[in-house]
């Protein structure tokens, strides 16, 4: 019996006794009174099996992974690629639970936003397959970030890529673009999801092709029936994989790393350009800790056109607030003027100042390095020390032969790295190239 039909029967009992006048006057009998006594005991103290019971079902609420997998959407597709791939990952368990480690940052936030569009989970695990969860990884193809866009692409969802900023690697900017495109490649499917993942790999109109060549021959149209790239045959087994194995990571020999169902940054907007170092200052963090944060600025400052916001540990983002509020607008950039003299050249005042000719041309708005004696320049103090990845990173060395119509200014851009630096590796005494040449390319992974 349960606690409250107890209840509801001493009740009962005791409005009977009341309700029956011939008994108004009477004691109960000393059998009926521990009767009732026991059941009032019984009914208060604590069901240590429902306990037990509540307490697990909220470590399970709080655990990351029981509220990935309880929205998983796939994992009723079975196919022998998929037990391959479950077995590659197995294979080095290790290596996949430090990968899922590295989610922990942003894994929240991608999962969170997942099921507001009410989509099935597995796809918050996307980015683990295309970058490994690194917000600065490149790949050998110019895609980059998180989810991992081309620079086309990224331009096609709104993301904006400048010198000052790239939203592809943008945590909240490119997940946000990254569902977009999911949305739009699902809808263009009729709502097979092992398609659009496929699309989002290979590209809408690789998958439209396969799907009506197919269809004209006769066959069946499913992801598994389709003659599609190699990479995209992998792919897709890949993402199912992965979701089956934390759906249940004992069978698979795999630990899973500890991840609370909670948030690890707040966004935090702001007016007009900020300084990096002193929003570091403000928000009491080491300038490396939050630029791993925001790995979309590529400068010393946020973007003097935005976006205009930060991502905070959530600790740190209601101070940060109030500080940043105290500081006056002229106080959140660090500049000084140089007077120009007579003589001076913009490469020399550049290195005076420890800076990049192209950081001084940005900050001044100029097109070409003509300068003029009596003229001032606005030098940008925090560009002579740039802020470095605060761990270690891997690094790779790529050969780029230079097409017609290239300059040092596009491919920097195109693999994310600096005119100065492709100039330094390649022992550039100027900017021009020559179709053919073969420049070294030295990326960050």
């Amino acid at each position: 019996m349960t606690h409250r039909s107890l209840l509801l029967l001493i009740l009962l009992l005791l409005a009977g006794c009341q309700s029956n006048p011939a008994k108004k006057e009477a004691a109960a009998p000393a059998e009926d009174t521990e009767m009732v006594e026991q059941a009032l005991a019984e009914a208060v103290r604590p069901d240590t099996d429902a306990l037990a019971e509540t307490e697990t079902e909220t470590a399970r609420r709080d655990d990351l992974w029981h509220f990935l997998t309880s929205g998983f959407g796939l994992s009723g597709v079975r196919h022998p690629a998929i037990d391959r791939e479950v077995k590659r990952f197995s294979a080095r368990a290790d290596s996949l639970t430090r990968q899922l480690a590295r989610g922990e940052p942003y894994l929240y936030y991608i999962l969170h936003e997942v099921r507001k569009r009410g989509m099935p989970t597995e796809i918050a695990l996307v980015p683990c397959i295309e970058s490994g969860f690194q917000p600065v990884a490149y790949s050998r193809h110019g895609a980059a970030g998180l989810w991992q866009f081309m620079p086309a692409t990224g331009r096609y969802l709104g993301l904006k890529q400048d010198w000052w900023y790239d939203a592809r690697r943008d945590t909240v900017a490119s997940t946000r673009a990254a569902l977009d495109y999911l949305e739009q490649l699902n809808e263009r499917f009729d709502g097979d999801w092992l398609l659009t993942m496929a699309a989002y790999n290979a590209g809408g109109g690789t998958i439209a092709r396969a799907v009506r060549i197919n269809r004209e021959k006769g066959k069946p149209t499913d992801f598994w029936s389709l003659k599609l790239p190699r990479e995209t045959r992998h792919y897709v087994p890949r993402i199912l994989a992965l979701a089956r194995i934390i759906a249940d990571p004992d069978a698979h020999g795999v630990t899973l790393p500890e991840i609370t169902n909670d948030p690890r940054f707040a966004q935090v907007e702001f007016e007009g350009q900020l300084d990096l170092k002193i929003a570091a200052e403000l928000a009491e963090m080491r300038p490396e800790a939050l630029i791993a944060l925001n790995p979309g600025f590529n400068r010393w400052a946020t973007h003097p056109e935005g976006p205009h916001y930060l991502l905070l540990p959530v600790e740190k983002a209601e101070p940060f607030r109030q500080r940043l509020a105290e500081l006056p607008p002229e106080k959140r950039l660090r500049w000084t003027r140089h007077r120009i003299r007579s003589g001076e050249t913009l490469s020399g005042i550049a290195r005076r100042y420890g800076i990049t000719m192209a950081a001084l041309m940005k900050a001044n708005h100029l097109r070409d390095h003509r300068i003029r004696a009596g003229k001032d320049l606005i030098i940008p103090l925090s560009a002579s020390a740039p802020i470095e990845p605060a761990t270690p990173v891997a690094r790779q060395k790529l050969k780029y032969r230079v097409r017609k119509g290239d300059s040092l200014y596009r491919i920097a851009r195109q693999f994310g790295v600096r005119v100065q630096d492709l100039m330094r590796w390649n022992r550039l005494a100027s900017n021009r190239l020559r179709p053919g040449q073969t420049l070294t390319v030295i990326r960050t992974l």
